[in-house]
């Protein structure tokens, strides 16, 4: 039998994130909020509660190293006073199986847990991370029923900080003096941005006229799309990588940064042909969830292929029967 997940002597509740979902990723996650000293109280659900308890209980081990936290197992009464809920619940992708396949099945899981959020929490705030993270955040919404702002989807976090890796890497320089983006689908379509690229203020061409220092674009750009399959390959699964992108997005909203992430979400009617598909753009985010998406300038070349990547997720949506019936634009 798990035990030690009783409530710390002393302990008062400040900020309590539930995660949905104990497999690789879901423990990841919930390990780096609490190594990063995010928040205090974290619940692990999963339909294994063995599992979750174990899971819990081997993060909560690591407690004493930091600050009080509260790490234990849980069921979704717990999503009732919860600051954020993260669904990272679903099936690994299998070999050759699809995109759509995984997300029939995904999309199933998500919608169960949606209506099981809402028993609880009639106004969540909700971070998908469950892949294809673009289709299930959509279902999500839906299912819910909620405003777009209030349900998020990981989206392209995660590539965008591949994308500013291998960038820092190739010019030799911080990390975080790369400024970059990496839009539309979590996957094959994904776009990268170059002609927003900055390195500490300075754009990208002008950086290089300056160094001497020329980028092989094309190679970055593939390195960005394929690396997360070249880390299944070699070890079954990411979720390091993943675990502090949610760890990003999380801390933007619990204390209100007000910091501006490509994240995934349901586009309204100004965005005109791009309107009712979910996919991800730069938004601020808060307390409130996403209060600002940008729609920033595009090469003739990014834009069509972000119109590419647009219609592969919209035509996934339809297939999957996700908004089928909506004819306006959900604000």
């Amino acid at each position: 039998m798990i035990e030690g997940l009783r409530k710390p002597v002393g302990f008062h509740q400040k900020s309590k994130v539930v995660v949905i979902g104990a497999g690789n990723v879901g423990e990841a996650v919930a390990y780096t909020l609490m190594v990063r000293k995010q928040v205090n109280d974290i619940v692990l659900i999963d339909v294994d509660e063995p599992k979750a308890g174990a899971a819990a209980l081997d993060i909560a081990h690591g407690t004493g190293f930091y600050r009080q936290v509260w790490v234990r197992k849980g069921t979704y009464e717990e999503c009732k006073d919860a600051q954020l809920i993260i669904i990272t619940a679903g099936i690994g992708r299998k070999p050759g199986q699809t995109r759509l396949e995984l997300g029939q099945v995904n999309v199933s899981i998500a919608r169960d847990i949606a209506r099981n959020i809402m028993k609880y929490n009639d106004n969540p705030l909700i971070l998908v991370v469950s892949n294809p993270a673009d289709v299930v955040t959509a279902a999500v919404l839906e299912e819910t029923g909620l405003r777009r702002g209030q349900v998020i989807g990981s989206g392209t976090s995660l590539d965008t900080a591949r994308f500013r890796y291998f960038i820092s890497e190739a010019i030799h320089v911080d990390v975080e003096d790369v400024k970059a983006y990496v839009l539309g689908e979590h996957g094959d379509s994904q776009v990268a941005i170059w002609s927003n690229v900055t390195i500490a203020g300075i754009p990208l061409d002008v950086y290089e006229d300056q160094t001497g220092i020329k980028i092989d674009r094309p190679r970055i750009t593939e390195l960005t799309r394929t690396s997360g399959a070249d880390i299944i390959k070699g070890k079954g699964a990411t979720f390091y990588g993943v675990a502090m992108a949610v760890s990003n997005i999380a801390e933007r909203i619990l204390n209100d940064q007000q910091g501006v992430v490509p994240v995934a979400h349901l586009m309204g009617a100004r965005y005109g042909k791009w309107a009712n598909v979910c996919f991800s753009m730069p938004c601020i985010l808060g307390s409130d969830g996403i209060e600002k998406t940008f729609n920033i300038p595009l090469t003739p070349e990014e834009e069509a292929a972000l119109d590419n990547s647009v219609k592969i997720i919209g035509d996934m949506q339809k297939q999957l029967g996700i908004f089928t019936h909506l004819t306006g634009s959900l604000e």
